[in-house]
């Protein structure tokens, strides 16, 4: 009884940490949305689209409203947006986005994760010709009647690829088409459960079991990092 219990407990904290993560996570963007945009949804693209992903967490609406009047009411001048590159153990290449009030403080931090854990931290561009940005819109199968019809009409909006699984559609396009095709699902009042920018690798590497293991430690440190938003990577 006492084992399992201990497993119950484990889960639940490494659930509440994941959730926390996530609130911290689109906190931030939320403060760079209001910074770049404004804190009325209405009239911020960006700033609707990190409303409709804080619901995809279940993040509570008043934890929602307190981040957008944060970022109004204290300097978010120096708060920005970074992309270090890298790569991991066993040739991966790594990149890291991040979002901080203090660039030195996250540039340290990054480094240090990269020479602790058997990788190495590149110059800016040595490493993002491997990767595609790409915008990624999901949404829930069950609002599509017709897929094919739904596909055909998204290529005018931009679209890349249509992918889906039992629960969700996946929608693709190219990052200069994300703000198009944000537009397009609004317009179809088509509510989406996430979007995002996201770096694709063009191409992927198979590694054995222990040397994923390594290259998993260092990706696991840096998703702990406070100032990460996401870690994108090369590994198959």
């Amino acid at each position: 009884m006492g084992r399992i219990f201990e497993k119950r407990k484990y889960k639940m904290f490494a659930r509440f940490a994941k959730m926390s993560k996530a609130f911290n996570r689109i906190g931030r963007e939320i403060v760079i949305a209001v910074k770049s945009g404004g804190s009325d949804p209405k009239l911020n693209s960006r700033l609707r689209i990190c409303i409709q992903n804080a619901k995809s967490v279940n993040m509570p609406k008043d934890r929602v409203d307190a981040a957008i009047k944060r970022a109004t009411q204290k300097d978010t001048s120096n708060y920005s947006e970074i992309v270090y590159e890298g790569y991991a153990p066993h040739g991966i290449a790594v990149i890291v986005e991040c979002a901080t009030d203090n660039p030195t403080r996250t540039v340290a931090s990054i480094r240090h994760h990269f020479k602790e854990n058997g990788g190495t931290l590149g110059q800016t561009g040595s490493i993002a010709f491997v990767f595609e940005r790409k915008g990624l819109f999901k949404i829930k199968k069950d609002l599509i009647q017709d897929i094919d019809s739904f596909e055909l009409d998204l290529i005018d909006f931009g679209l890349d690829d249509l992918t889906g699984d039992d629960e969700f559609l996946y929608i693709y396009t190219s990052f200069h088409d994300f703000g198009l095709m944000q537009k397009a699902l609004e317009d179809k009042n088509i509510e989406t459960a996430s979007a995002e920018l996201q770096y694709i690798p063009t191409t992927t590497k198979e590694l054995i079991q222990t040397e994923q293991d390594e290259v998993h430690v260092l990706i696991n440190t840096l998703e702990d990092d406070d100032d990460v938003q996401s870690v994108y990577h090369t590994m198959h």
